[in-house]
């Protein structure tokens, strides 16, 4: 009926590596000419940069898209397989959140601690901030993929909506 293509999304992951290496290069190159790596990134960096994390985004969405619907949609309605094994997975991710956000509170009083000699990087703050919403997100994918029914709709070609 309709494919769900690996292909793309994954040239796409690949390309993006390849962007962000080349970003490194930069950084290598500028480093061997000046003597000493700088400290701020050049435009062509910055842009190398966005556009493989805009490539990279597009194929994880492809990528998780495939894990998620399967290959090939068929018409009709699909109950989800029963396991422990995604149970297990939900308790254990849940438990990561829950120690995740607990540091992130910690930290985020420590920073607002005056008396503190020394208050916590804002990139730490920033890596357990993103580190749960990974695990948010992971927990809606298992979610979707083991607990969900699905019902895929076929519909005719000549229906009622434009696409």
């Amino acid at each position: 009926m309709y494919r769900n293509d690996t292909v793309v999304p994954a040239f796409a992951i690949i390309f993006a590596i390849a962007l962000f290496y080349m970003a490194y290069l930069v950084t290598q190159r500028v480093a061997a000419l000046s003597g000493h790596t700088p400290a701020e990134l050049t435009v062509g960096q910055i842009g190398l940069m966005a556009f493989g994390a805009v490539l990279f985004m597009y194929g994880f969405i492809g990528l998780l898209s495939n894990w998620l619907e399967g290959a090939e949609l068929r018409p009709g309605k699909h109950e989800p397989e029963a396991s422990s094994v995604p149970v297990v997975a939900g308790v254990i991710l849940s438990l990561a959140l829950a120690a995740a956000s607990g540091l992130f509170v910690r930290t985020l009083v420590l920073a607002a601690n005056k008396e503190a000699e020394f208050p916590p990087p804002t990139w730490l703050q920033g890596g357990l901030f993103a580190a749960m919403m990974l695990i948010i997100a992971l927990l809606i994918a298992i979610y979707k993929k083991f607990f969900m029914a699905e019902e895929v709709l076929a519909e005719d070609e000549k229906g009622e909506f434009p696409w």
